[in-house]
């Protein structure tokens, strides 16, 4: 499909669409039953740049504390990370490309240990999900 179906499907899909990621989501203390686009609203994070093609959502915080701690994205502070995760799109022959990536800045050195540890643990669960979201797209567009 077109790039900007592509975005606007994928924001619209579930967020966990299917019982595995459903069980990761309840893990975590997170809703499986909304769509992607609500998922980061209620973890709390903004929307920095928003495009037919691509969305960046963004926060800063804790993620590796079981609430998350997550605040606005300027609201970095010591011990604390910031994240900004897409969702895009690029015009193919063809089709699009679909993609997501998730970029993270410690803002101090007690923070890029936390999040190393956490990630270490989370992050072949968040690489599921994600490949999970893009493959749930990809049958939805006609």
């Amino acid at each position: 499909c077109s790039a900007e179906r592509a975005v606007e499907l994928a924001l619209a899909a579930p967020a966990a669409p299917d019982r595995v990621t459903a069980a990761l989501f309840r893990a975590r203390g997170l809703p499986p039953g909304t769509s992607i686009r609500s998922l980061f609203d209620l973890m709390g994070f903004d929307t920095l740049a928003a495009t037919p093609t691509g969305v960046v959502f963004a926060a800063s915080g804790t993620p590796w504390r079981p609430s998350g701690g997550l605040r606005p994205f300027v609201a970095d502070a010591p011990g604390t990370v910031r994240v900004a995760a897409d969702i895009r799109a690029v015009t193919v022959a063809g089709g699009c490309i679909l993609s997501t990536e998730t970029r993270v800045q410690a803002v101090d050195d007690r923070a890029r240990r936390a999040f190393r540890r956490y990630w270490l643990v989370v992050g072949p669960f968040s690489g599921l999900i994600r490949r999970r979201w893009l493959r749930a797209v990809e049958r939805a567009c006609p």
